[in-house]
């Protein structure tokens, strides 16, 4: 009995002891070397529920009610007339002007201050306005007024003669979607970015409609799964890429209407293609009068105070992520493109700009101290983390992506694990990678281990989106792959039959640089409009230094269509690197198993699942029967880079099954040698039987 009793209370201390054991937070337990940050970690996660338990009062609402904020500010048709609210604390009046009152001040239209709040509310009958009236408010505060567009405006256009935009009453026959539910499809996520206004041959900007009817189809027909579409929010000059917003609840009208937007979406999504928006909540423009940069007389209505008010590189306003109200502004803002436009996600722009008090310029980011040493803005932080929250909650099934380039722990990490939330952030060292090797390096000296390192180079925990180049490589000023591989030559040497060595080296290298990146991802590839085919002009929009000509702000897509030039060679060969990732099923999520690496060869192969890759990247040495230790059976080539097909020499005879040789050192292991002959400068796909 008293042996009983004493293994009893023995047990008891034990599970006491277990229970009172600190426990790490998730991202600790995956990392230990983030073990001496745990309280920053802990310290950020407790600051967002904090914040979350204030937003919700504590749980009593859900974040996605509190986010409605588009339904109650700006202008809405009610059952019986109209209603617009404005949040202006700082005002003393404001008039709404416009078509229906010929721009003057009138009582009829002059709001009215809630009482108790900073909101302002108009109440007018039906007949007051009608749909496609234009309007702006006149706002009044202490030693000041002036004519400001609607921060909550869902409709801003542009007038072609002055260029002055305004808001306007948009009240058409609700939009029917065909398609009212739809999954994307993750497996890979495989994503073209891509801009309206640029994406047609013409030179011109490029309408909502233009590209449901003409780029989609190349697009489901080229085999990605989903588009990340720039320059949606309303931006007044064409020429910031759409990342200088005016006003974040109205789509540019630019393109077309809203309802035209949706047709859009809507196509895609009955094509199986997700569409994701590239949202600014990072800055704003610094307009007064079209966007938020001094609304009411309170220059810091929106903005940080001080020195934090402007972005030092952007020439543009940052938002003071401590306000409720900004939580409110910018969380609506994600609500309202989800609900409203079924978009399926976001890639959040300027992460790394949110994050730290510098905007990280100028800071090397060198070891894990460099995200915990009290330089980071705890308030964007915990905006970033509730908007993922939202995002999810509003569609679990949502794409988040962080645009970030210092490497911050956590940040595509689950919240409950201490993670920001999002989904997958942008594999940002690739593209910088591939730029610096094209740049510095002799062919000779590209080393396989190097290259396999960097594209492979991510947090095990976080899911990234891979990628080679993407709009920022294209814009004028830089280059893309393919112009800095062949530069000028792509103009007198990319005609079937008068290729010089120059474009042959372009060619061969363009598919195998992007067969290595997308190839070797843990979530998602992406490519920028064009790219796949060796797009040979740059971007740039209409400006004053070039005329206002569209020439180079147009995709030309008559390039790749003409089969007399070897722009298809790498269209054709994109869509079959995407088909054979296809192929596998969960392909970014099997095991990428290095096979062989030879730096002095320029040798590398790896598998993933029954796929194996093999690359040459020795720029005069081909190898007859190199070996390579693979699983035993037989193996066929599914895509090889130096197929004629794709632009390549055709030295290998890719019909023949090639068979493993017995090896009795290996058995055990079930693996035999593989004999290949790898031309230089190429790369092979086999399959597994």
């Amino acid at each position: 009995m008293a042996n009983n009793t004493t293994k009893t209370t023995s047990r008891r201390k034990t599970v006491t002891a277990k229970e009172t054991a600190p426990k790490h937070i998730g991202l600790v337990q995956k990392d230990a070397y983030l073990e001496p940050f745990e309280d920053a970690i802990r310290g950020r996660h407790d600051h967002a529920e904090w914040k979350k338990n204030q937003l919700t009062n504590n749980g009593k609402r859900t974040l996605e009610a509190f986010a409605s904020g588009y339904d109650y500010y700006g202008l809405h048709k009610m059952k019986k007339g109209w209603v617009f609210r404005e949040w202006a604390p700082n005002a003393t009046d404001i008039y709404l002007v416009g078509d229906f009152n010929d721009w003057k001040e009138d009582e009829r239209f002059r709001a009215k201050r809630v009482k108790g709040t900073g909101n302002w509310e108009l109440k007018l009958s039906e007949k007051a306005i009608k749909h496609g009236d234009l309007f702006k408010m006149h706002v009044y505060w202490e030693g000041g007024h002036g004519e400001r567009i609607p921060a909550w405006a869902q409709r801003v256009v542009q007038d072609e003669e002055t260029k002055i935009f305004s808001a306007q009453v948009w009240n058409p026959e609700p939009y029917v979607w065909k398609k009212r539910k739809f999954i994307p499809n993750k497996s890979p996520l495989l994503i073209y970015e891509c801009h309206v206004g640029m994406a047609q041959d013409a030179e011109k900007v490029g309408t909502y409609t233009e590209f449901r009817d003409n780029i989609l189809p190349r697009i489901k027909n080229d085999g990605y799964n989903c588009i990340q579409v720039m320059a949606i929010q309303e931006h007044p000059y064409y020429g910031s890429f759409g990342y200088h917003v005016s006003s974040f609840f109205a789509p540019s009208s630019r393109f077309g209407t809203p309802e035209e937007l949706k047709s859009l979406i809507d196509t895609a999504h009955e094509m199986g293609i997700a569409v994701i928006m590239d949202i600014v909540h990072s800055h704003a423009v610094k307009n007064e009068v079209e966007g938020l940069g001094n609304l009411a007389g309170d220059p810091c209505q929106y903005f940080y105070p001080g020195d934090r008010r402007e972005h030092p590189a952007w020439d543009s306003l940052c938002f003071d992520y401590g306000k409720d109200e900004v939580i409110h502004f910018l969380l609506s803002n994600c609500k309202y493109w989800l609900n409203e436009f079924h978009f399926d996600g976001f890639r959040f722009d300027g992460v790394t700009s949110m994050l730290y008090y510098s905007h990280g310029l100028g800071e090397a980011f060198c070891n894990y101290g460099d995200y915990y040493n009290g330089h980071e803005d705890d308030n964007a932080i915990c905006y970033l983390t509730l908007a993922n929250e939202l995002i999810h909650e509003v569609n679990p099934k949502a794409i988040t992506i962080a645009e970030e380039v210092s490497g911050m722990p956590g940040l595509a990490a689950k919240y409950k694990d201490g993670g920001m939330g999002f989904d997958y952030r942008m594999a940002m060292n690739i593209p910088d990678y591939w730029i610096k090797t094209i740049k510095e390096r002799k062919d000779e000296d590209w080393k396989p281990s190097s290259i396999f390192w960097e594209v492979k180079n991510r947090r095990p925990d976080e899911k990234t989106i891979s990628y080679c180049e993407s709009h920022d490589q294209a814009l004028v000023g830089d280059k893309t792959i393919i112009f800095r591989l062949i530069d000028a030559d792509m103009y007198w040497h990319f005609k079937k039959g008068d290729e010089n060595d120059v474009a042959r080296r372009g060619i061969a290298l363009h598919k195998m640089i992007r067969l290595v990146t997308a190839t070797t991802i843990n979530g998602g590839y992406l490519n920028f409009m064009g790219n796949e085919f060796g797009h040979p002009e740059w971007i740039d929009f209409p400006r004053e230094g070039n005329g206002w000509s569209h020439k180079y702000a147009r995709r030309q897509w008559n390039l790749v269509d003409n089969k007399e030039l070897d722009y298809h060679y790498l269209g054709d060969f994109d869509k079959e690197m995407l088909n054979v990732m296809k192929s596998e099923r969960n392909f970014q999520n099997t095991k990428l198993q290095e096979i062989w690496h030879n730096d002095d060869d320029q040798i590398l192969a790896y598998m993933r699942g029954d796929l194996l890759f093999v690359f040459n990247f020795n720029p005069t040495r081909s190898f007859t029967d190199y070996g390579f230790l693979v699983p035993t059976g037989s193996y066929d080539v599914v895509l090889n880079t130096d197929a004629k097909k794709f632009g390549g020499f055709g030295f290998t005879d890719d019909t023949m099954t090639h068979l493993t040789n017995y090896d009795q050192l290996y058995v055990d292991q079930h693996k035999e040698w593989l004999k290949l002959y790898i031309p230089a400068r190429s790369a092979v796909v086999l399959k597994k039987n």
